[in-house]
């Protein structure tokens, strides 16, 4: 079944971003996968701002999810992978968005477009650092067409992760 995904925007997340992301992140349905709870409002400061030196330096970072009304639903994006732990060096794509926005398309558009956007910046090719449990998540993989490529465990939580992959093409196929 192929349904027609909503519309949704990306932007480069403001400061003020942080304080609504803090907002709709404070939900143990969200952070499930996350360590169960939100960070404390200065981590998405931190957060934010080096969203703003990623797009300023990459061409691409976690970008803000708008919906229809322009109303500031989660992120989406993309940025390097800085753990000493899994895929090392690569860009990782991921999403997070408040709860009530679950279900709705808004994930898969948004990411989509961010595919776009990083195969654009040159970028030959993307991971998405998924928990094993985390269904909702593995599914918007597969609709990218991404194949599960290493199975980790995660270092602190001792979780297991999957390391999904995604080949880039130039657009232009070459």
């Amino acid at each position: 079944m192929n349904r027609v995904l909503p519309a949704v925007r990306l932007r480069v997340p403001t400061h003020e971003d942080a304080f609504v992301w803090h907002r709709i992140f404070d939900d143990p349905d969200v952070m499930e996968f996350q360590g169960g709870r939100a960070s404390e409002l200065s981590v998405y400061e931190e957060l934010t701002a080096r969203q703003r030196r990623h797009d300023a330096e990459l061409g691409f970072c976690l970008w803000t999810v708008l919906d229809e009304s322009g109303r500031v639903i989660g992120f989406t994006g993309a940025q390097p992978w800085e753990r000493e732990w899994g895929p090392a060096g690569e860009i990782e794509i991921g999403w997070r968005l408040g709860r009530e926005h679950w279900g709705r398309g808004y994930v898969t558009a948004a990411a989509r477009q961010t595919v776009d956007r990083v195969r654009a910046a040159g970028v030959p090719s993307v991971v998405a650092m998924v928990d094993a449990g985390n269904s909702r998540s593995i599914a918007v993989t597969q609709r990218l067409g991404m194949r599960l490529a290493e199975t980790f465990t995660t270092a602190a939580s001792r979780r297991t992760g999957h390391c999904y992959r995604l080949d880039l093409p130039a657009a232009d196929g070459a």
